[in-house]
């Protein structure tokens, strides 16, 4: 390694890019220092998957305890105890920060607790130190925004959600993504009085269009008011919380208001522009596909980038940039058929192409769907459906696209993703032996096409 350097390599960011990145590169005797002014672990976990999913689970209890009379279990409702939930809640993320400080302290990384920014192609401020690196990695990340609005200064965003001092009970949500819709699902789940206010036609944009259709019917049978083509025009403060007045006149009391509209790449402060790194007018750090910026030093992944915005991903991309820097290996990261989730009730899986995509992308295609109750529902009065869809190219029988909106979901979709992968063809899926009873089975069982 290059002694005329301080590190080298640099990593800005300890979320789970940059801990990954600087820990495989440490693994490869890099000298390798990092810096993070807020917290170990990024958006994931501390304001994102994983209090997020904790969330889902305890607004869950109150549905498995209606599901439950039809199995014959009576009993009063449990109640909920908001303080102590949230405080279990920051145990578990404050235990995950110290996982990934010793991960780092463990590989040898030199860990600094600052704010970072870049000088020039070699030197980092950290307060009033500058350090050289012959390498330097951003891993910042995105933040959420709040666009400008009147009272908009009395909305919170998600990052906020999971510092709630007490559980509203009327909440408006704003937004038509993957976060906003999550959220629905987790204050309903609580039993808070839910509106979410979404300015398109229908939400989850850039999902498969069916699959949206069904979350929207099975929302509403949870009692969410879903507003579409509708958009805030004012939040104005009142004696028994807040107004919304929305676009078309008509006004929602609630006692919060979250905006979900979007995040922004946290590229702002770091000395970028100063130093030749060019940016997209989002403020996203522009890379190239060995994720080096405009300046041949300085490499940039995850969501401070804003193309594929997910943490499985961005440990990825770590990976790649520290096995290529110092490990002699020209990995690359397969950006066909990833599986994503939304967390939603009931919750989405999904990979690959869309039917819309498809129908693009390769003309003829069949369309295969299973739309039921599952078993566990069957004898109880507490109903939720399922949707699942195969989307297969004509000319090649290849299946190009798995979709679910049930529940476990995720579970369910991570393993198709792998079939996806290996360019499992319509024969295969039907070939395979079904586990039954499972939901999972109908992947393997839908014989005749819908469309």
């Amino acid at each position: 390694m290059n002694q005329d350097f301080d590190y080298d390599l640099f990593v800005i960011g300890a979320g789970s890019g940059g801990v990954r990145a600087a820990r495989i590169a440490a693994g490869f005797g890099a000298r390798v220092g990092i810096a993070e002014e807020r917290y170990f672990g990024g958006t994931c976990v501390n304001v994102g998957c994983i209090p997020k999913k904790l969330f889902v689970y305890g607004s869950r209890v109150l549905h498995d305890h209606r599901v439950a009379a039809g199995y014959g279990w009576h009993g009063p409702a449990p109640s909920l105890n908001w303080a102590e939930f949230i405080a279990n809640k920051n145990t578990e993320i404050a235990r995950l920060n110290g996982v990934y400080r010793r991960t780092l302290a463990n590989a040898g990384c030199e860990i600094f607790e600052s704010r970072a920014s870049i000088v020039d192609l070699h030197t980092i401020e950290l307060g009033d130190r500058r350090i050289s690196a012959r390498h330097v990695l951003i891993a910042t990340g995105g933040w959420p925004y709040i666009p400008a609005i009147p009272g908009g200064e009395l909305a919170i965003t998600s990052n906020d959600v999971f510092h709630l001092p007490e559980l509203p009970k009327r909440i408006v949500i704003v937004g038509g993504g993957y976060i906003a819709v999550e959220f629905a699902g987790v204050f309903a789940g609580f039993g808070c009085e839910v509106a979410q206010i979404y300015r398109g036609d229908l939400f989850m944009r850039g999902f498969d269009t069916e699959i949206r259709e069904f979350l929207a019917t099975q929302m509403r049978e949870k009692s969410i008011d879903l507003r579409f083509n509708a958009d805030v025009a004012e939040i104005t403060r009142t004696a028994n919380g807040m107004n919304v007045r929305l676009n078309d006149g008509s006004q929602l009391g609630c006692d919060c208001v979250i905006y979900a509209t979007g995040r922004r790449p946290n590229s702002a402060g770091l000395g970028l522009a100063d130093c030749g790194i060019h940016l997209a007018e989002s403020g996203a750090i522009k890379v190239d596909n060995e994720y080096r910026t405009t300046v041949p030093s300085i490499y940039a992944i995850g969501d401070v980038t804003d193309r594929v915005n997910l943490t499985p991903v961005a440990l990825a991309e770590g990976m790649v940039v520290a096995r290529r820097l110092f490990g002699q290996r020209e990995t690359t990261v397969a950006y066909e058929y990833i599986p994503t989730a939304v967390f939603s009730q009931p919750p989405i899986g999904t990979v690959g192409f869309t039917e819309e995509d498809a129908r693009h992308q390769f003309g003829e295609i069949s369309v295969f769907t299973s739309n039921f109750t599952p078993l566990r529902y069957t004898v109880s009065a507490e109903k939720e459906r399922a949707l699942m869809k195969l989307v297969v190219v004509k000319a090649t029988d290849q299946v190009v696209g798995v979709h679910m909106c049930g529940e476990d979901a995720g579970e369910i979709t991570q393993g198709f993703a792998v079939a996806l992968r290996a360019g499992a063809t319509k024969q295969l899926f039907d070939s395979t032996i079904g586990i039954h009873p499972t939901a999972a089975e109908e992947f393997v069982t839908m014989r005749e096409p819908t469309r």
